[in-house]
């Protein structure tokens, strides 16, 4: 029995987000399965109501689609909000649209095998 081959990769770390907002690009085409974590380090300022969290992908890593898949944006303190996606392609990544004057800082991990 062969074990699967996993890996965590750090797309986002200590960013703040605000306004139109998204990690890093990652080429994941290896990968059957992914579950995108994304932590909130501090409370948001400007809380009150977030935005949502979209899971993307793309054929090039240039041009997004949303895949379908969301999730509210955690907003306070080690909040965290994932997401598992299957069929995703070659790329991931999440992004957002927050609020005017929101501001959230934060860590996404992608956890694939």
């Amino acid at each position: 029995m062969k074990l699967r081959e996993n890996h965590t990769a750090v797309v986002a770390r200590n960013e703040t987000w605000t306004g139109a907002s998204a990690t890093e690009p990652y080429e994941a085409g290896w990968a059957s399965e992914a579950v995108l974590f994304l932590r909130a380090l501090a409370d948001a300022e400007v809380p009150g109501a977030g935005a949502t969290v979209r899971v993307q992908i793309s054929p090039d890593g240039m041009r997004w689609l949303d895949e379908g898949t969301s999730f509210a944006l955690p907003l306070e303190r080690d909040g965290t909000g994932c997401a598992r996606v299957r069929h995703f392609g070659n790329w991931l990544r999440l992004a957002a649209e927050l609020p005017a004057g929101q501001r959230v800082k934060v860590l996404a991990t992608f956890h694939l095998k």
